[in-house]
């Protein structure tokens, strides 16, 4: 698949790096050099400098042969435009677009998308990614890392093992004669640093990072075996008044389980806004890091807060000086992976990376085959595929313990009829199935071999 990236930020790295390392055809765009030369240097793509939206450089990046188009620069009008020249001129036949500002988001204005006005196939909006990202975190505060799968009937959960869970030192497969009827699998362990997918006889430590696969239904029982407490959350912090603090205000405001919300942000302007765009919630206009501020929000009696400001650095000492002040659970954005590592040291409860976000949101819409969704875990070191088995694929009528599936790779769940089922060596994936996999990123190929029998992108 021929595949021109335009914008060599860390979203279109990030996407470069996946695509390269699965024998695509990539060329990267950017009018800044250094992007383009820091692409090519450690990649294996071409790279091209200039204007994503000029017809020329289109040309020079290969567009009359190209099979896909993603515009991720930081300027929403130039993604835009540059669909629009690949349509145009080169009839690129999938164009993605990344755009912000709410305004063109609003679903009032969707036939703006349309191939006869701008034709734009997929649009992919990093702060409505990053706002569902954050709601997820704080349904399951237990768990590090969370997303939903099969029609939100099966959670992903990442979680830190603890000296006092209940199963450590425990072979994996006495966990299936131990609870028989939990709907739950073990699909990724990280320790010391390295991502690997457990086998049967294969034990959890203290300190491990544990991935788990879990039927919705049965995500409390899990947490409460793996040693986790569910906590309800009543009370919430908002430490940045933004498009993701605003989104997830609004998503709180209208639970149904009332969840009491708190807004701090600091430009006044923003603070207004804020406040008219909401109903329910307490708007504070203010700096997230003062303690006095922080004390007037009650911040020792939140149940979390949420520090969703455009700085790192701001996010993470607003964090810590929640925590320090009483809040129970602190989650952070955080932009630069290299920061990742501090989260233990500085006991910050979760994590927020927009990067992996809208990764994720791009690979859903290249993957081949049916592809339902796709989950991005820790820095691409491996990703969930959720996806419909095709009559023509060789999973197809087979047993899972007949399928040759990369050796590490498992089978999370398998969905018959609208049904979750945890699956087994002799599970049999019948045609129109829905399957969720787990896969170290170098054996995604092989996967969407397995997943596909011709080159079909939807």
């Amino acid at each position: 698949m021929k595949v021109i990236i335009c914008g060599a930020g860390q979203v279109g790295w990030q996407i470069a790096r996946h695509l390269s390392g699965e024998n695509n055809d990539v060329t990267v765009v950017d009018n800044n050099p250094e992007l383009v030369r820091r692409a090519t240097d450690t990649l294996d793509v071409q790279g091209i400098s200039g204007f994503a939206s000029y017809p020329d450089v289109l040309e020079r990046a290969g567009a009359k042969d190209a099979d896909m188009i993603i515009a991720a620069t930081y300027s929403d009008e130039v993604n835009m435009v540059t669909c629009q020249v690949a349509h145009s001129v080169f009839a690129i036949q999938r164009k993605i677009a990344r755009l912000r500002a709410q305004s063109y988001l609003t679903a009032i204005y969707s036939d703006l998308y349309r191939r006869d006005h701008l034709p734009i196939d997929v649009v992919i909006s990093p702060e409505k990614e990053v706002a569902e990202a954050a709601l997820r975190r704080l349904s399951a505060p237990a768990a590090f890392d969370t997303e939903s799968f099969m029609e939100g009937k099966a959670q992903l959960l990442g979680i830190t093992i603890n000296a006092d869970c209940p199963v450590i030192n425990t072979p994996l497969r006495q966990l299936t004669d131990l609870f028989s009827t939990l709907r739950a699998l073990v699909v990724g362990v990280r320790r010391d640093g390295m991502l690997f997918v457990p086998s049967a006889g294969d034990q959890l430590f203290p300190g491990d990072e544990c991935y788990l696969f879990t039927e919705t239904r049965d995500v409390n029982r899990a947490l409460e075996i793996f040693g986790k407490e569910q906590a309800k959350q009543e009370r919430v912090v908002i430490i940045g008044g933004g498009n993701v603090g605003l989104a997830v205000a609004r998503a709180l405001e209208t639970r149904l389980d009332r969840v009491r919300v708190k807004v701090i942000e600091k430009d006044r302007a923003i603070a207004e806004a804020a406040a008219d765009g909401l109903d329910r919630t307490i708007v504070l206009n203010g700096d997230g890091l003062n303690s006095a501020l922080l004390d007037e929000a009650n911040i020792s009696a939140a149940d979390a807060v949420l520090a969703v400001t455009d700085d790192d650095k701001t996010n993470l000492l607003a964090s810590v000086r929640a925590k320090e002040m009483g809040c129970t659970m602190s989650i952070a954005l955080v932009n630069d992976p290299t920061l990742v590592p501090l989260m233990g040291p500085l006991d910050i409860d979760a994590y927020i990376n927009p990067r992996a976000t809208t990764v994720s949101s791009i690979l859903r819409h290249i993957r081949h085959g049916r592809v339902r969704s796709v989950y991005s875990i820790g820095d691409a070191e491996a990703e969930v595929i959720e996806a419909q088995v095709l009559g023509t694929s060789p999973m197809s009528g087979n047993q899972i313990k007949d399928i040759a599936f990369p050796e590490g790779t498992l089978v999370c769940a398998v969905m018959k009829n609208g049904v979750v089922v945890k699956p087994t060596g002799s599970t049999r994936i019948e045609e129109g199935d829905v399957v969720a996999i787990f896969a170290k990123s170098y054996d995604v190929p092989e996967i969407e071999r397995l997943l596909q029998v011709s080159i079909d992108f939807f």
